[in-house]
């Protein structure tokens, strides 16, 4: 048999169709509900469902008042603030489309963006670095502010196949690109309510992660809102140490969060809260890196409540989850969701059972990105066949579970075999000493390359003894040469680990 999984029908838009609306349509019949809990260590900023959807439109009447016409780009320069979310929304509701962006990014980096974009108007917070290219028009976070009294605009309902949104992904290729995502896509989120989240109206569901990062704009707030749930979000420069007392006192159902955010709660010493989340909180939701069985295992022991991890990437929603109701197998991620179409594919299309290979989509997924902007031949290399290729490499069993094997340019290549460092990290990370791992290959002379790893520890540990714990479970070949201790791994501005900057490092430093 061959790897593919097929998991029935997606979910249809109809005809007339407009994301923003699909949000909030529960705004009318939950008015005064809390929608939003922006939380602190005083009292949390509310929004009920009546009020987000007023700003919403409202900023929407006044974004097309300034001048702005459907189907115009607009880029978002704003920062960390509820503000985020209202101004992507306020966009697509009057058929605008918003592209928002990371307020890390450089002045260079914008203007790479604004050249290739050409957006009609910039959404611009004056604390976060802007494009040194002149604009026609450029409209301050006071001034969106200023929109949110004024009527209430008209949803802009449309073939559901429109362009909605453009994200920006580096991908495999190491550059920017820029993904143009189509309403339809929120209906394909549809498939994670039971797949991943298990997700009711009466959740309070809190998100680690920023206002203007995807995950957090996708799983902590359009998907609560969508159901009619309340969303809980910590406001700017919350610890991740501060957020084990924010579920508790706040009564959160749901936490989501990236992998290394739950091993920051878990690194805290002692604290007591930590076995009183389970009072209210019925389960963990983990995106955005691999998570390990070793941190499954602490964050279960220490709270007495379980993490479901998801796999999805800019170009297509979450697709492959656990969940309650299906629980993994020790290290696979998940199954492919209900309505979702997945295999395991090589040059020759679906492989069999068991074998690796790259995870694909079906490109009738409703999840799928509409393109790249503007590149048609960037576009076309993602597809083989019906399939979208991810770039990431997986395995398939007879039920569907999937195996994660890590990004294909990830895998090492150690003596002529091709090994996944997740595969060598999660055995090293069963050491009782180490805390993080990271591992790669490096080139230690021309042509020469070995696998290496990058620990964290209290102390520099023995190498010897390193590689005897590693030979005592890993193949010769997949085992690390050296062995390195860092005060901290290095980690992409959404905390994803980041081995390319580990080799770069570690050629500067031999």
């Amino acid at each position: 048999m061959h790897s593919v999984f097929d998991k029935g029908a997606p979910p249809a838009c109809p005809n007339a169709f407009n994301m923003a609306a699909h949000v909030l349509r529960h705004a009318q019949d939950k008015s005064d509900k809390v929608a939003l809990s922006v939380l602190s260590e005083n009292d949390p900023e509310d929004w009920t469902y009546g009020a987000l959807e007023s700003a919403v439109l409202g900023a929407g009447t006044g974004l097309l008042d300034a001048g702005l016409q459907p189907g115009q780009r607009v880029l978002m320069r704003l920062g960390n603030s509820v503000h985020f979310p209202i101004a992507f929304l306020a966009c697509i509701a009057v058929g605008l489309i918003p592209v928002p962006t990371s307020s890390q990014l450089t002045t260079s980096e914008v203007d790479g963006m604004v050249t290739s974009l050409k957006p009609a108007a910039i959404l611009q917070d004056p604390s976060v670095q802007t494009t040194s290219i002149t604009l026609t028009k450029t409209l301050t976070i006071n001034n969106l502010i200023s929109f949110y009294g004024l009527s209430s605009a008209t949803y802009e309902l449309g073939n559901p196949n429109r362009p909605a949104y453009i994200v920006y992904t580096s991908g495999t290729s190491g550059r920017p690109r820029a993904v143009v995502h189509a309403h339809r896509a929120i209906s394909a989120r549809q498939m994670m309510f039971e797949d991943w989240y298990a997700l009711k109206p009466s959740d309070r569901l809190l998100h680690a992660g920023a206002f203007n990062w995807t995950f957090t704009l996708g799983t902590g707030l359009m998907d609560p809102w969508t159901i009619g749930a309340t969303a809980l979000i910590p406001a700017p420069n919350t610890s991740p140490t501060a957020l084990v007392d924010l579920l508790h006192r706040h009564q959160a159902t749901l936490f989501a969060a990236a992998p290394g955010v739950y091993r920051k709660m878990l690194d805290t010493p002692d604290d007591p809260a930590l076995t009183k989340l389970h009072d209210s909180l019925r389960h963990g939701l983990c995106a955005g890196e691999k998570l390990s069985t070793p941190m499954r295992q602490r964050w279960s022991k220490a709270t007495g409540t379980p993490l479901f991890e998801a796999f999805g990437m800019s170009e297509c929603s979450t697709f492959i989850s656990s969940n309650p109701t299906s629980q993994s197998p020790n290290g696979a991620l998940g199954q492919p969701q209900q309505g979702r179409r997945v295999a395991i594919v090589d040059e020759n299309g679906p492989v069999p059972l068991g074998a690796p290979g790259t995870i694909a989509v079906h490109k009738t997924d409703p999840g799928l990105m509409l393109g790249y902007l503007d590149a048609p031949e960037d576009t076309a290399e993602r597809f083989k066949g019906d399939w979208f290729l991810t770039g990431d490499l997986g395995t398939m069993d007879a039920a569907g579970f999937i195996t994660y094997m890590g990004r294909a340019d990830d895998m090492m290549n150690a003596g002529g075999f091709r090994v996944s460092p997740l595969e060598v990290e999660s055995a090293l990370l069963s050491h009782p000493q180490i805390k993080g791992i990271a591992v790669t290959d490096v080139e230690i002379k021309p042509d020469t390359r070995v696998i290496a790893a990058f620990y964290t520890a209290d102390h520099d540990l023995v190498a010897h003894d390193l590689k005897a714990f590693a030979a005592q479970r890993l193949a010769r070949y997949k085992q690390p040469r050296l062995f390195t201790r860092l005060d901290t791994l290095p980690t992409n501005a959404n905390g994803k680990l980041n081995r390319r900057a580990l080799r770069a490092n570690f050629k500067a430093t031999t």
